[in-house]
């Protein structure tokens, strides 16, 4: 990485401000003073600006309640998507690591970290996803025993994997899946005889929808829910 760029990564200075200030002799590398901004430095480079050690910023990992009707895109020039409700400083940076429909709602995973995503979205990785799953009808019990052995779907050729099924009302239930088919949840209720109405992610791995998110926020993860997707690869 260039110096200048160092520079105005670490700081927020504008790139020429960081040329500035290097050609004022204000910043060392490794204890040396440095005046030429396309000096390479490494990333892990003791870099000063006025005596100051400066550190490059770690990876962005966050968790947002995804409202409905928005999509889950970087950027669409027609519909809202979930990156417009963060601010432009974060939205530039992070990419959605498991999509949501748009009619869908709940736990998005949004990250800078390509390697980490990839542990969440791989079908070669163990991280299971968790559903409020409404119906239209009351779950009979020969479906339930079929969605926990695993339903073939319409146009496919292998049945899918056996899901977890926690009946939480007559109409309501929870389903765990560890795979991501196109529209899985809602093609496997109706290869069953049913019709979702409505569907609301709880849950990726051990990372739980934070409750106190509205429609629309987001926060940072935590350390340990960071490490919970890391320590699956």
């Amino acid at each position: 990485m260039r110096l200048d760029q160092y520079l105005s990564t670490s700081t927020g200075l504008s790139r020429k401000e960081a040329k500035k200030a290097i050609s004022q002799g204000r910043v060392s590398v490794d204890g040396v003073p440095a005046r030429s901004a396309n000096l390479q430095v490494a990333t892990d480079a003791n870099v000063e600006l006025d005596g100051s050690a400066l550190r490059l910023p770690g990876e962005l990992y966050l968790m947002m309640n995804k409202p409905d009707g928005v999509i889950s895109a970087t950027t669409d020039s027609s519909q809202p998507t979930a990156v417009d409700l963060l601010p432009s400083s974060l939205a530039t940076k992070v990419h959605i690591a498991g999509r949501l429909d748009k009619d869908t709602t709940g736990l998005l995973l949004l990250t800078s970290d390509g390697q980490w995503s990839h542990q969440v979205t791989s079908p070669r990785r163990d991280c299971p996803k968790t559903y409020q799953v409404h119906l239209a009808e009351p779950l009979a019990r020969k479906a339930k025993a079929q969605l926990e052995t695993g339903v073939m779907l319409k146009d496919e050729d292998k049945p899918t994997l056996p899901a977890t099924v926690v009946e939480c009302s007559e109409t309501v239930i929870e389903l765990t899946i560890k795979e991501g088919r196109y529209h899985q949840v809602k093609r496997m209720l109706a290869a069953v005889g049913n019709h979702v109405t409505g569907l609301h992610r709880l849950r990726i791995g051990t990372i739980t929808l934070d409750p106190t998110l509205v429609p629309g926020q987001y926060r940072e993860l935590t350390e340990n829910e960071i490490r919970s997707i890391a320590e699956r690869a």
